[in-house]
């Protein structure tokens, strides 16, 4: 399996369950929905600042705003 720090980290999952869907089994769709929106921000703000080139951390923040509206970018062809 192709290492991806983007779509699937493999330091996000504990065996086969990933932290995400934990987080929304205990807390529910919709706080973890709000939780992707202010994880986007995050990354949004520290973009350049932990790597010299920013494209990872556009591609995280998009990953989260993109799972806060529903739409789980783990489901897609990407």
């Amino acid at each position: 399996m192709k290492l991806d720090n983007v779509h699937q980290p493999t330091h996000y999952a504990l065996e086969t369950v990933e932290c995400i869907d934990a987080m929304a089994q205990v807390f529910g769709p919709k706080a973890v929905e709000k939780y992707a929106e202010i994880a986007a921000f995050k990354y949004l703000w520290r973009m350049n600042k932990k790597h010299t080139a920013s494209k990872e951390d556009k591609q995280k923040a998009i990953w989260y705003l993109r799972y806060s509206m529903g739409d789980d970018p783990r489901s897609s062809d990407e």
